[in-house]
């Protein structure tokens, strides 16, 4: 007795993601990307200034009061 196979719904071989799966795929590899590349810059960035704080902070700890300075300005105040 032999028993029949039921027949695939669809060809594999007609059903593919195609040209606007692949754009779709490379848009969002290249917006992931990009996205790492601003993040890991923006964390850079925050990253130098808090160094700069620090220098400033340990330098004026050094020089001890200045009666006459003008006050500390905030490079991020605006």
């Amino acid at each position: 007795m032999l028993t029949a196979t039921p027949a695939p719904l669809l060809d594999e071989t007609v059903v593919t993601p195609g040209v606007v799966g692949f754009l779709v795929w490379f848009a969002v590899a290249l917006i992931t990307v990009l996205l790492i590349f601003d993040m890991v810059r923006r964390i850079r960035r925050t990253r130098y200034r808090a160094e700069f704080r620090e220098r400033i902070a340990r330098e004026e700890a050094d020089a001890g009061p200045q009666p006459d300075a003008a006050p500390a300005v905030d490079p991020d105040a605006r």
